[in-house]
């Protein structure tokens, strides 16, 4: 089925506001199992046996990124587009970027934290100013810069509105064939999936808890791709620190983690097919198929590196499960430990119109094909 309509109405009434926004050789994680608890979940040693995400570049749109010992090697050069600053976004001033960029690649080898995508790169770019009140033609600029500078995956762990640029960004880097994950949003604050998740050609992420259940702070809405953990979530901090969230914005650098890590063990695989094979292989909770708090399911990080999924246009087949499954305990921004810095965007335009086909496709009736579990 389409996305909601009605969705789309109810951000256009809501202009004038603002949104607040979501938060192969084995690497030896350092820090206590419990603190990350949420590599244990999705069994992301398995999968980093297959693949770790090497030659893939992930552009992080945030606060920027503090250097972080676990981050050594993994921070490029980026930009930073709030204060026209000279570091190339590599200085954070509330540590929501920095704990994002942990989460997608963090090393293991600065001692506690480790990353789903621990080989990928990170490309900081600064879109959030530090009272968190953002500007959508700002985040614009930032999936340009993104796209203009080698990101295979774009992750935004922000909500609010559109504007006719992040709108045009946006289709600008779909049809450079990158991955755009963006969060779904964080009650009470949000009562709908905000923007940019609602944009058909982007990965709207919802969370769930440490059960596997639908996390309490998650957003739920027609527009729900699929879910991850987001509660108690332990990544990098500032001063080579660390911190502790929870919300959607956690949720969104695990996905975008796991989306460099199907771009790196299938390079050739289109954009359009990483989101079809993420959707394809995520282990189903609540109601049959998809559903509006849960998406198509909890993403199985090691289905997804090695399921046989038919291409698009074949959703009526069958997947081929791999020998072993990723996705815990069968079930499943950002109130931090340390900060409450999510990023903010000011709702100016709803954006209407332009669907994808391959997204429509996906939200048929005939759901994708589904891993046995």
């Amino acid at each position: 089925m389409d996305r909601s309509r009605a969705s789309l109405a109810l951000l256009a009434t809501l202009a004038a506001l603002t949104v607040a926004a979501a938060s192969p050789a084995h690497l030896e994680l350092k820090s206590p199992p419990e603190k990350q608890w949420h590599l244990q979940y999705l069994k992301a040693t398995e999968a980093h046996a297959l693949n770790q995400g090497e030659n893939i570049i992930v552009a992080v749109l945030d606060t920027g990124v503090s250097p972080h010992p676990d981050l050594a090697g993994n921070l490029l050069k980026g930009a930073d587009l709030i204060r026209g600053g000279h570091n190339g976004g590599r200085s954070d001033s509330s540590g929501h970027g920095t704990g994002m960029a942990g989460l997608i690649a963090a090393t293991g080898r600065g001692g506690s934290t480790q990353g789903i995508a621990p080989q990928s790169k990170v490309l900081p770019v600064v879109v959030t100013p530090p009272d968190g009140r953002g500007d959508p033609d700002v985040l614009a600029e930032g999936i340009n810069f993104a796209t203009s500078h080698g990101a295979k995956v774009i992750s935004i762990s922000s909500v609010g509105g559109a504007s006719p640029k992040l709108v045009q960004a946006i289709r600008t880097a779909t049809a450079a064939d990158i991955t755009i994950v963006a969060a779904a949003g964080n009650r009470p604050e949000d009562a709908f999936v905000g923007y940019p998740a609602v944009e058909e050609s982007v990965i709207a992420v919802g969370g769930t808890d440490r059960t596997g259940n639908h996390a309490a702070i998650s957003v739920a809405g027609p527009e729900i791709d699929v879910v991850a953990p987001a509660v108690d979530i332990y990544s990098t901090g500032l001063n080579e620190g660390y911190r502790v969230g929870t919300g959607t914005s956690d949720a969104t650098a695990i996905v975008a983690g796991a989306a460099a890590l199907i771009r790196s063990k299938y390079p050739n695989l289109p954009a359009q097919e990483v989101a079809h094979r993420l959707t394809a292989t995520a282990v189903d909770k609540g109601p049959p198929g998809r559903d509006d708090q849960y998406g198509y399911g909890v993403i199985d990080l090691v289905a997804a590196l090695t399921a046989d999924v038919p291409p698009l246009g074949f959703e009526s087949s069958v997947v081929t499960p791999p020998a072993s499954t990723a996705a815990g305990p069968g079930k499943g921004d950002d109130d931090s430990g340390t900060v409450r810095g999510l990023a903010t965007l000011g709702v100016l335009v709803a954006a209407g119109g332009g669907y994808l086909f391959w997204r429509r496709r996906r939200r048929a009736d005939d759901p994708p094909p589904r891993v046995s579990r």
